[in-house]
């Protein structure tokens, strides 16, 4: 499938599969829509704690990076896990803008870390930050209560309905501890429909730019 790097409205940069006309991130903002869905609605209410996020696409690693940005500023310690079943291509991954978007020149190493850690395998990125990717089809992850937080950031229902199914949530929700989290972009009345079935609460919130809502789901 071709792919093409393309700039968002905010000027932070994303892939686009224009079979599907999809993107890994928002053409309304790429960094915009990560700040305010994953941090804004989800990391930022742990400040101060001790957690584990699970990421349902680590694509370009930018939300691994804001979080790992934002963390130090909320003093959260963070074991972050990364699932993806199709790792982004190192000529793409240079082809990303976020270092110089973010003002994070300072942390351009730890971006290079991120995406040159093996595979499989559990890095300590600082002191408080570690990073294990994980190579894996979402409909494998079996992990049980071992997140606080999840940020779903799988391609969108219209292209790939599969990752948003019942046994997808409920996976999600096998692997969320008591009254974990999960965050994400959609906002579609299947998804919400899906989550509730598995025992979510599900919460309708403002979306971040160009999309009018999102949805936070908590374990109860």
């Amino acid at each position: 499938m071709k792919r093409e790097i393309i700039r968002t409205a905010d000027g932070s940069t994303t892939i686009h599969l224009p079979e599907w006309d999809e993107h890994y991130h928002s053409k309304h903002g790429a960094i915009q829509e990560a700040k305010h869905v994953f941090i804004q609605n989800g990391l930022s209410l742990f400040a101060g704690k001790s957690i584990a996020i699970l990421e349902i696409g680590f694509g370009t690693g930018l939300n691994a990076f804001i979080t790992y940005i934002e963390s130090q500023k909320l003093n959260i310690d963070v074991d972050y896990v990364g699932v993806e079943a199709y790792p982004v291509a190192p000529e793409e991954i240079a082809s990303m803008n976020y270092v110089n978007e973010l003002n994070a020149s300072d942390e351009k190493t730890i971006f290079d870390v991120m995406h040159t850690a093996p595979w499989e395998e559990k890095i300590s990125i600082s002191n408080t930050f570690s990073l294990t990717k994980r190579q894996q089809f979402f409909d494998a992850i079996d992990d049980v209560e071992t997140f606080a937080l999840i940020y779903f950031d799988a391609f969108g229902y219209r292209v790939q309905p599969e990752l948003w199914s019942t046994e997808i949530f409920q996976k999600m929700y096998n692997a969320l501890k008591p009254k974990g989290i999960l965050v994400t972009y959609a906002a579609r009345g299947v998804v919400k429909r899906s989550m509730i079935e598995v025992g979510f609460t599900v919460e309708k919130l403002p979306g971040p730019p160009g999309k009018r809502e999102m949805f936070r789901a908590s374990k109860n």
